[in-house]
């Protein structure tokens, strides 16, 4: 295994710069997504891991030295692409073995190696058939297997389930998890899926306009985003322009609208060096609760439902509350008798919000 260290890394092509100093460490055995948009800078990183690209400017180690300039081929790592790059006019052991040809292994070890990592896929029935006749989650197996049969130190998985359909694409998750866990793998995995982002990582760096905004686990991205930008990319999310009126001890009050809100104030969710920049409340919909009667709590507003839509396990109430429209999710059985037009009091509880800065623009 290998830990990574990306130091003030900089790529640019031509006049457009791809990613931009960029600092982050990825730690031994852990599983670390890259995530954003499309064109953000995730994938330009994960071949500057590879080799497959120099930067422009910047350091990239693995474990204490330098790989900056090494080649792809003296770099250890084994990469699945996008599009698998399978052989088809190779059967599947074929594929699999032939890293392990071009390192000139010996035949014997060679066969024993394939066949274990065959086994490890769940694919030994298939050694022999042309890739060409398989499923894309089979063909998906074959490009994990080639890229571990080479015992790699680091494994880059370039949105590796984007072409599979949505079932498929939750067994595969299993699947790679569960094999990165047995050969305990430093793994990058770069999608735009905040799904296999949120399910899948120990840590996600979020991209956006070749700068990371934010690295942290699953629970800090979703639940302390540090924008706007990754608050709204990570989930659904309520964001509300807003100013702050009063900052006393443990609370800021701020006003959005007609509406004001008292927010309990920590480190995650407000920072007096942001005072004087854009601010946005930010609440998660499944986070807003609708009372059946007005309490006397800070938060507590009344409002109109607008618009009720059924997702099955979850709800989507949209309720106008003083010309502000707020989404909440409720569970089924809790919104059954709700209807457009009613009237109803929600809560947005102070614990549950948090102030950040407005970059993207995209608080409205």
């Amino acid at each position: 295994m290998a830990s990574i260290k990306i130091e003030n890394v900089q790529k640019a092509f031509g006049k457009v710069v791809a990613v931009d100093h960029l600092n982050l460490e990825i730690k031994d055995g852990e599983f670390f997504t890259f995530l954003g948009p499309s064109g953000c800078g995730k994938t330009t990183t994960l071949r500057m891991i590879a080799g497959f690209y120099y930067p422009t400017k910047g350091v990239v180690r693995f474990g204490d030295k330098d790989m900056t300039r090494v080649p792809p081929e003296k770099r250890n790592t084994g990469m699945v692409f996008q599009n698998y790059a399978l052989f088809p006019h190779m059967t599947v052991f074929e594929n699999i073995a032939f890293g392990l040809k071009v390192r000139k292994i010996a035949s014997n070890e060679l066969k024993a190696r394939v066949q274990e990592v065959l086994r490890k896929v769940r694919l030994e029935k298939y050694a022999d058939r042309q890739v060409s006749q398989l499923s894309g989650g089979q063909q998906q197996r074959v490009a994990l297997a080639r890229a571990l049969v080479i015992e790699p130190e680091i494994l880059l998985l370039d949105e590796p389930l984007s072409n599979l359909d949505a079932k498929l694409r939750d067994e595969m998750r299993s699947e790679i998890l569960r094999l990165q866990k047995e050969y305990k793998i430093t793994t990058i995995y770069v999608t735009h899926d905040q799904a296999e982002a949120l399910s899948m990582s120990d840590r996600i760096a979020v991209f956006n306009f070749g700068v990371c905004h934010q690295v942290g686990t699953p629970s800090e991205i979703y639940n302390e985003p540090a924008n706007d930008f990754v608050a709204s990319f990570i989930g659904e999310i309520n964001l509300l322009p807003v100013i702050v009126d009063q900052v006393e001890g443990n609370r800021v009050t701020v006003s959005a609208g007609e509406n004001q809100y008292v927010v309990h104030n920590n480190p995650f969710n407000f920072n007096r060096e942001h005072q004087d920049g854009e601010l946005a409340l930010s609440i998660r919909p499944e986070s807003i609760r609708i009372l059946a009667e007005k309490a006397d709590r800070p938060n507590v507003f009344q409002g109109k439902v607008e618009d009720v839509q059924f997702f099955g396990t979850i709800i989507l109430v949209r309720v106008r509350v003083n010309g502000l429209l707020l989404d909440v999710n409720l569970l089924n059985h809790v919104s059954a008798n709700l209807k457009p037009g009613a009237d109803v009091w929600v809560e947005l509880p102070e614990d549950q919000i948090r102030l950040i800065p407005v970059l993207s623009g995209d608080a409205s």
